[in-house]
C-alpha cells in the first residue's frame, strides 16, 4: 500500500492530554490498547478534529476543550518517494515540492517521508498538506471512517443508510446523494413561497404583478397631486391672517398673565410685610418693657463707669485679702486655743493621773505599814536575845541582840524620812498643770482680741461697702462681686436691647418704605392693564378668560387650516422627491430580469437533477452489486455462517437472509447482529471505493464489545482483510479483543497508552 498513513499523533493540548505522543502505527492493522478512562475516544476524536475541525459546544455534548489552554495538536502522516530518488538528481531527503507542497517533510528511514497536519483554532483552518484529505468530506469521514459502537447502534434506525454507503464510494470526492439532496434543495427554494428566498419564481411572479398595479397607482396619484397643489396654494393667506390674530391675541394674554403674576406678587409681599410690620412693633414694646424690668433692678450700679467699677473691684479686693488675713488670725488663735484648753483638760481629766494618784497612795500605806511593822519585828526579836546573852551571859547573843535593836533604830528613821521627803514627779505634774492652764489663759485672750478685730472688720466692710452702693451685699465681699457681676451682665444685655432696638427700628423703616413702594408699584400696574373694573387680581383673571376663549375659537379654526396645510404640504413636498413612477418601471424591469435568470437556473438545477440521479443509478447497477457481494460474504464470516446474504428489496430498503433462506429487515435483527451487518456493509463498501480518503485511516472505538467470542473471531478476520487495503487503528479496552486480532493477524501492531 503506497499511499500515505498515520504514523504519529501529538497532542499538545486536547481533553486531558497535553503534550502527548501516541505511535508509531503501522500502513496495516493497528490495536491502541488501555484501561478505561486511559483515552482511546480523546485519541479517535482528536484525530477527527485535526482533519475536519474541533466540535462546537452545542448541547452536552464533550468538545475536549482544555479549562485553561486552546485544543491544539498534530497527525504526521508517512509517505514513501515517488520513484527513485536518484532519477530528480535530488535525495530522499530533499523537500518534494509535487508532493507535499507547503509542508515540511523530513527524512525516515526505509525512504519515507513525514507530513505534517496541524490544527490550532477552527477560524485558522486545517495547516500542511490538505490535499491528504481532499478526497474525503466530514459527512462521509463520520459515516464510513469513524466507527463506534454507538454509531453503529445508531445507524439502525437510519431509512437512507444504504444509499449513504454506496454513493459515498463514486469516486467525487463527496456523496452524490448529497449533492443530489442539495439540489433538490434549490430546486424546492425556486418554487418556494418564503418571503427571504430572492430567487423564488413564485415569489418573483408575484412581485411582477404587484409593481404593474403600482404602475397604475403613480399614474393616479399624479393627477391628485396637481388638484392638491391648487387647494395648497389657496390655503396660503388664510392661515397668515389667522397666525397674526392668534400671535396678537398671544401677546395680550402674556401681558396679561405677567401682570397678574406680577400683582399676585405684589400681594404676596405687601401682606408678607404687613405682618413682619406689626411683629417687628411687637418685638419693639417687648424689648422696651425689659428694658424698664432691668433698669429697676441694681440703677447704681448699672450705672458705674468702667473706671469706678475698677476702682471698686480693687478696693473689694483688697479687702477680700485683709479678710482672708483677719479669718487666718482667728482660725489660727480659735486653733491654738482649743488646742491648749484640750491639753489642760487632759492633765486635769486624765484617768492615768486618778490611778497613779490612787496608786501612790497604796504605796504610801505600804510604806507606812512597813516603817512600823519592821522595826518592831526587830525589836520584838532583838530584846529577847539582848536579854537571853545577859542572862547567859553570852557575847554572841547580846551582840545579836544589840544588832537587831539598832538595825530596827535604822530602819525606824529611814521610814521616817521616807514618809516626809516630799513627792517630786507629783511636783512635775503640778508644775505642768499650772503651764497649762497658762498657756490656756494666753491662747483665750488672743482668741478673743482676733475676735474682737474681726467684728471691727466686718462692721468697716459694711460701712464702706454701703459707702459703694453695696449695700444689698450686707457686708459679703463675695455678695458684693456677684453684684457686680450682675451689673457688668445688665451693662451688657442693656446694650444689647439697645443695639436690637436700633436693629429693630431700621428693619421696620426699611420693611414701612419697601410696603410703600409696592403698593405704588401696583398702582401702577393697574394702571398699565386695561381693566375698567376694580383694581383686582379677579379682574385681570376675568380678562384673561375673556382673551383666551377669543384665542380658543381662532386656534381651532388655524388649527383646521393648519392640519391641511400640513397634509398638502407634505404630501407635495413627497410628490416634488417622489420617483416612484419612474422607480417602480425599473424595478419591473430588474424583477423580469431576475425571474428569467430565475427561469434559467432552475433548468439548469433540473437538468443537474436528472443527471445526478441517472449517475446515481449507473453507479448502483454497476458497482452496488459487487459491495453487495463483498458484504454478504463479510456477514457471513462474521456469523459462522447464520447469515448468508446482503441485498436491497424491490421498494430500496435493505434486507438479509439468513442460512435458511428467512429473510429479515436490520430492524427486526438483534443488536449485535445488526452491528455487524452495518459493519460488514462498512468494510465491503470501504474496501470498494478504495479512492474515497486514500490516506484517512479507519478508526474503529471499541466496535467489537457486543459481539460473541465466535463472532469476533470473524470481525476480526474481516477487519484484517480491510487492513490489506487501508490503515485500521482499534481502539479497545479488553484484552481479549487484541487476543482475537492478534490470532487473526500475527503481524498486528500494538500501541499501549
Amino acid at each position: 500500500m503506497n499511499a500515505p498513513f498515520l504514523k504519529h499523533i501529538k497532542i499538545q493540548s486536547f481533553g486531558a492530554f497535553t503534550d502527548r505522543v501516541v505511535g508509531p502505527f503501522d500502513s496495516r492493522l493497528n490495536v491502541v490498547f488501555g484501561r478505561n478512562e486511559a483515552g482511546k475516544t480523546t485519541l479517535a476524536s482528536f484525530v477527527g478534529g485535526v482533519l475536519f475541525g474541533w466540535e462546537d459546544a452545542r448541547g452536552n455534548r464533550n468538545t475536549y476543550r482544555p479549562a485553561n489552554a486552546e485544543r491544539a495538536g498534530s497527525l504526521f502522516f508517512a509517505s514513501r518517494a515517488v520513484g527513485d530518488s536518484t532519477e530528480a538528481g535530488r535525495r530522499p531527503c530533499e523537500e518534494d515540492a509535487d508532493l507535499v507542497r507547503d509542508v515540511s517533510a523530513v527524512c525516515d528511514s526505509d525512504d519515507l517521508f513525514e507530513i505534517e497536519l496541524s490544527r490550532a483554532r477552527n477560524s485558522e483552518g486545517l495547516q500542511g498538506d490538505v490535499s491528504l484529505v481532499g478526497d474525503i468530506d466530514k459527512e462521509t469521514f463520520r459515516t464510513m471512517f469513524s466507527l463506534t459502537s454507538d454509531e453503529l447502534r445508531s445507524l439502525r434506525n437510519t431509512t437512507d443508510v444504504t444509499a449513504k454507503l454506496l454513493t459515498a464510494g463514486s469516486g467525487t470526492g463527496a456523496s452524490p446523494a448529497r449533492a443530489l439532496a442539495q439540489v433538490q434543495e434549490r430546486l424546492a427554494e425556486y418554487t418556494s413561497r418564503a418571503t427571504g428566498v430572492e430567487h423564488s419564481l413564485v415569489r418573483l411572479e408575484s412581485e411582477q404583478n404587484e409593481l404593474r398595479a403600482a404602475m397604475a397607482a403613480a399614474a393616479d396619484e399624479a393627477e391628485r397631486f396637481k388638484r392638491e397643489d391648487k387647494e395648497f396654494h389657496d390655503l396660503g393667506p388664510q392661515r397668515d391672517e389667522l397666525n397674526a390674530r392668534l400671535d396678537e391675541l398671544n401677546a395680550v394674554i402674556e401681558a396679561l398673565s405677567a401682570q397678574r403674576v406680577h400683582v399676585e406678587r405684589l400681594d404676596r409681599e405687601i401682606a408678607e410685610m404687613q405682618e413682619q410690620v406689626v411683629a417687628l412693633r411687637e418685638e419693639e414694646e417687648l424689648l422696651a418693657a425689659e428694658r424698664r424690668a432691668m433698669d429697676a433692678g441694681y440703677p447704681e450700679l448699672v450705672s458705674l463707669s468702667s473706671s469706678d467699677e475698677r476702682a471698686l473691684r480693687d478696693q473689694i479686693e483688697a479687702l477680700t485679702v485683709e479678710e482672708a488675713k483677719c479669718e487666718h488670725a482667728v482660725d489660727l488663735a480659735q486653733d491654738n486655743f482649743t488646742t491648749s484648753k484640750a491639753a489642760y483638760e487632759a492633765l486635769l481629766e486624765s484617768e492615768d493621773e486618778r490611778a497613779e494618784a490612787e496608786r501612790r497612795r497604796r504605796q504610801r500605806s505600804v510604806q507606812v505599814g512597813l516603817s512600823i511593822a519592821l522595826p518592831l519585828v526587830f525589836v520584838l526579836a532583838g530584846v529577847p536575845l539582848f536579854a537571853h546573852g545577859r542572862e547567859i551571859a553570852s557575847l554572841s547573843f547580846t551582840a545579836l541582840g544589840v544588832g537587831l535593836l539598832v538595825f530596827a533604830v535604822m530602819l525606824a528613821l529611814a521610814a521616817l524620812v521616807m514618809l516626809f521627803r516630799p513627792d517630786k514627779e507629783v511636783e512635775a505634774k503640778e508644775a505642768r498643770k499650772k503651764d497649762a492652764h497658762w498657756v490656756m489663759l494666753q491662747d483665750k485672750k488672743k482668741l478673743e482680741a482676733c475676735l474682737e478685730a474681726r467684728a471691727a472688720f466686718k462692721e468697716r466692710i459694711v460701712v464702706q461697702l454701703g459707702k459703694a452702693g453695696l449695700g444689698e451685699a450686707q457686708g459679703s465681699l463675695r455678695r458684693s462681686k456677684m453684684l457686680l457681676d450682675e451689673a457688668q451682665r445688665t451693662r451688657s444685655e442693656l446694650n444689647m436691647f439697645q443695639q436690637r432696638h436700633q436693629a429693630l427700628v431700621s428693619r421696620r423703616t426699611a420693611l414701612e418704605d419697601r410696603l410703600s413702594l409696592a403698593r405704588r408699584q401696583r398702582c401702577l400696574l393697574f394702571e398699565d392693564v386695561e381693566v375698567r373694573s376694580e383694581a383686582t387680581v379677579e379682574a385681570i383673571e376675568g380678562a384673561i378668560e375673556q382673551k383666551t376663549r377669543q384665542r380658543a375659537g381662532l386656534r381651532e379654526t388655524s388649527e383646521s387650516l393648519n392640519r391641511r396645510y400640513g397634509e398638502l404640504k407634505q404630501e407635495l413636498s413627497r410628490a416634488e422627491h417622489l420617483r416612484d413612477f419612474d422607480q417602480i418601471k425599473l424595478r419591473y424591469q430588474q424583477v423580469r430580469t431576475r425571474f428569467d435568470e430565475s427561469v434559467q437556473d432552475y433548468a439548469r438545477l433540473l437538468l443537474a437533477k436528472r443527471m445526478l440521479e441517472a449517475a446515481i443509478a449507473a453507479w448502483e447497477s454497476k458497482s452496488q452489486p459487487q459491495v453487495y457481494r463483498r458484504a454478504s460474504r463479510l456477514l457471513a464470516l462474521m456469523t459462522d455462517g447464520r447469515w448468508t446474504k446482503v441485498s436491497l428489496s424491490s421498494d430500496g430498503r435493505l434486507e438479509v437472509v439468513d442460512a435458511v433462506k428467512t429473510t429479515r429487515e436490520p430492524v427486526h435483527l438483534s443488536l449485535g447482529t445488526c452491528q455487524q451487518l452495518y459493519l460488514a456493509l462498512r468494510i465491503a463498501l470501504l474496501m470498494e471505493a478504495d479512492n474515497v480518503g486514500r490516506a484517512i485511516p479507519i478508526l474503529a472505538d471499541d466496535i467489537l464489545v457486543n459481539f460473541d467470542s465466535s463472532r469476533r473471531a470473524g470481525a476480526a478476520k474481516a477487519l484484517v482483510e480491510l487492513a490489506s487495503c487501508r490503515q485500521v487503528i482499534l481502539f479497545t479496552c479488553h484484552e481479549e479483543i487484541v487476543e482475537a486480532l492478534r490470532e487473526a493477524d500475527p503481524t498486528l501492531n500494538e500501541v499501549r497508552l
